[in-house]
C-alpha cells in the first residue's frame, strides 16, 4: 500500500465572486498540491492524519479518521487573507490498524516539509496524531534546541502506554522519548478538566514537571496571567509545538468531538493566546486533533476548526 493517500483537489471547490477579481478569493483559489522534496517557495503545507485507531483503544467514539477531509471541504470557501502560499500535502492513513506506522509516515511527513522551510499544520485525526507530529519535529531538528509542547486540552493525555499507544498517550510517550534521549520535556497543558483526568494523571503530570491550567481558570479575566505563564514557558524554549485538543472548546462550540467538554474554554479566550504564541517567533508546528465529523452538528465544528486553520496561518 501507498505511504500516503492521494492528494484530493476536487476537495477545495468554493464560491466564485469574479465581480470584485483578485480581492474575492478563498482558499480552493489558492491551495496548491504538494510533493515531499518539492523546491516551492516556503509556505504552510496541510498534512491529513485520518486515523482514529487510537480513540478506539482508548475507548472513545470513532470517526475522526474523516476529519482531515471535512476540516478541507468548509477551510475550501474561507475568504482567503494570507500573504504565503499554502499546499495540500495529501493525508497518512492508519492501515491494518497499525498506528506505529501511521507515526511513523506522518513524522517523515513533518520532517520533509520542515526540512523545506514550511511550516506543517497537520489536521487529525484523534489527538494520537500528537506523537506522530511531535516525533517529525524532532527528527528535523535533529537535537538541536529546546522544544516546548503547547496542549489546549480538556485532558493530559499522559496515560502510561502499556501495551499499545492510544489517543490517551502521546506526552507520555513523547516524555519517554525525551528521556531516552536525553532531552528535556518541556510541556504545558491548559484547559484541563478536573473532572476528566483522575489523581493519578495529576500526580503523574506534576512528577513530569507540567505546567497546567485548569478549565475554570481560562477566562478573559484571567488573560494577563495566563498571558505571563506563556511568556515564561516560551522563555524556555528554543521551538514551539502547539497542538490543539477541539474538546477543550465548551460543547455547544464544539459537539462534534468523542468527548464534549462539561465547561470547556471560550474561543475568547484560546484566541488570543494562539495569536501570543504564534508572536513569538519560535512556532513551528501545529496541528488539530479529535474533530468526529460523524457528531458534528450542521457542520459547527468544522467551521470552528477551519476558523483556527486560519488563525494559525494568516
Amino acid at each position: 500500500m501507498d505511504k500516503f493517500n492521494p492528494i484530493d483537489m476536487s476537495l477545495w471547490q468554493g464560491r466564485q465572486d469574479p465581480e470584485d477579481g483578485e480581492l474575492a478569493l478563498r482558499w480552493h483559489d489558492k491551495v496548491q498540491p504538494w510533493t515531499a522534496g518539492a523546491q516551492d517557495t516556503a509556505g504552510v503545507v496541510l498534512l491529513g492524519f485520518a486515523c482514529d485507531e487510537g480513540v478506539r483503544r482508548n475507548k472513545g467514539r470513532v470517526g475522526a479518521a474523516g476529519a482531515p477531509q471535512a476540516v478541507r471541504k468548509l477551510l475550501a470557501n474561507t475568504a482567503w487573507h494570507l500573504s504565503r502560499p499554502v499546499y495540500d500535502g495529501g493525508d497518512v492513513s492508519c492501515p491494518d490498524d497499525d498506528l506505529d506506522a501511521a507515526h511513523g509516515r506522518l513524522a517523515e511527513r513533518v520532517a520533509a516539509a520542515l526540512d523545506l522551510g514550511h511550516f506543517p499544520l497537520v489536521l487529525g485525526g484523534g489527538h494520537e496524531v500528537a506523537f506522530g507530529s511531535w516525533s517529525g519535529l524532532n527528527l528535523h531538528l535533529a537535537g538541536q534546541g529546546r522544544v516546548g509542547i503547547i496542549n489546549f486540552d480538556a485532558h493530559f493525555d499522559l496515560r502510561m502506554k502499556q501495551e499499545q499507544a492510544s489517543s490517551g498517550t502521546p506526552f507520555f510517550q513523547i516524555a519517554e522519548q525525551c528521556a531516552a534521549q536525553g532531552t528535556p520535556f518541556y510541556y504545558t497543558c491548559l484547559g484541563v478538566a478536573e473532572t476528566a483526568n483522575t489523581q493519578a494523571l495529576f500526580a503523574r503530570a506534576k512528577a513530569l514537571g507540567v505546567w497546567h491550567v485548569l478549565d475554570e481558570a481560562m477566562i478573559q479575566t484571567e488573560l494577563p496571567a495566563l498571558l505571563s505563564g506563556l511568556d515564561a514557558f516560551i522563555a524556555d524554549c528554543d521551538h514551539l509545538y502547539l497542538t490543539i485538543d477541539l474538546d477543550v472548546l465548551p460543547a455547544a462550540v464544539m459537539p462534534g468531538v468523542s468527548a464534549p467538554a462539561a465547561r470547556g474554554v471560550e474561543l475568547a479566550v484560546i484566541e488570543p493566546l494562539i495569536a501570543h504564541i504564534r508572536a513569538s517567533g519560535k512556532l513551528r508546528l501545529a496541528d488539530l486533533a479529535e474533530y468526529n465529523p460523524t457528531l458534528d452538528q450542521d457542520n459547527r465544528s468544522a467551521r470552528v476548526a477551519a476558523r483556527l486553520v486560519h488563525l494559525l496561518t494568516r
